[in-house]
């Protein structure tokens, strides 16, 4: 791709998606990919230990969440604070004090941008807005009415005593489910009726770890209720925890502009996603994940090459035409 467009690409280009998809099969591939997916040092990981302390130190226990309770503040309390020490530290080292520098951040233009477009006229303002007082209190709620329900019968809990296959197997399953769930969920945010909620996430061609949260009330509701499937599955609330620590969490790590954190020359941790980048910039590809790949399945994938996006117009203009 041209500099002009991007400041950034990555050396793995075109972008590949899950190599249990291609055909033949390669084992070893597979292997690889879930492997580093989790080991030894990865998000996925990081998320899970997040949960258990949370569970263990800013959790209530089933007894007590029978009834509302100051519980429920700690909740969101434990939710607001992540979330802001999360991603003020990746904005502080990323952009506000850009300790890592330009090199590898996607988008030329320098993050945050001033405008009428934005909540206060200000980017950063607009998207520490929408995250804190839309997305963690929804994402927190979400979270309070399901501890709510496994106390009083209305959602099944699975405890390790239950079968410790299935209490390990949830872990690794909610990564799956997202692939899922987002995609046929933005899909949906990006249809005539709804799209007026999701173009405040969509204000930021250019993100920050702020934007990934920063969404309207009613797509915060379509976004995290991907928490009601525990409605459907037995877990544990450590699960439920976990699992949306990762849908609130992932969103502001992979919104941050860069392709991760490098140290002497080398990418340490691998964090932002030019796969989403991209969507951000043309809107309409790149709608889900690289682990399921849905957007291959129907069309709407771009690999990041010139060839890709050639594609991406001609499927544009074939829609139009029609």
């Amino acid at each position: 791709m041209a500099r002009t467009e991007w400041n950034h690409v990555p050396d793995n280009l075109p972008l590949a998606v899950n190599p249990l998809f291609y055909w033949p099969p390669n084992p070893k591939a597979v292997v690889v990919w879930y492997w580093s997916a989790w080991f030894p040092i990865s998000i996925n990981l990081a998320i899970v230990a997040l949960a258990y302390a949370a569970y263990t130190w800013t959790a209530p226990t089933l007894g007590e969440a029978t009834t509302p309770g100051l519980w429920m503040l700690e909740i969101l309390i434990r939710n607001l604070l992540i979330v802001t020490i999360l991603a003020q530290g990746l904005h502080i080292l990323f952009h506000s004090s850009q300790l890592q520098g330009p090199d590898h951040k996607y988008d030329p233009r320098p993050f945050p941008r001033q405008g009428r477009v934005f909540t206060f006229n200000n980017q950063f303002w607009d998207n520490v807005f929408w995250a804190l007082a839309s997305g963690v209190t929804i994402w927190s709620a979400y979270e309070c009415l399901i501890w709510f329900s496994m106390a009083n019968g209305y959602a099944s809990v699975w405890l390790w005593s239950d079968g410790w296959v299935w209490f390990l197997a949830v872990f690794l399953l909610i990564p799956v489910w997202e692939s899922f769930y987002f995609y046929w969920i933005h899909r949906l945010l990006h249809t005539n009726n709804l799209y007026r909620f999701h173009a405040l996430h969509h204000r930021n061609t250019d993100i920050g770890p702020w934007s990934g949260l920063s969404m309207h009330p009613i797509e915060h509701l379509f976004y995290f209720g991907t928490a009601l499937i525990h409605f459907v599955v037995p877990t544990h609330p450590v699960h439920m925890i976990c699992h949306l620590m990762f849908y609130g969490l992932y969103a502001i790590t992979t919104h941050t502009g860069f392709e991760g954190i490098w140290v002497s020359g080398r990418k340490r941790l691998q964090l932002g996603m030019f796969h989403h980048q991209m969507h951000h910039r043309y809107f309409e590809v790149n709608y889900g994940s690289l682990d399921v790949p849905w957007d291959k399945f129907f069309g709407t994938f771009h690999d990041g090459t010139p060839a890709g996006k050639a594609m991406m117009k001609e499927r544009l203009k074939t829609r139009k035409r029609n």
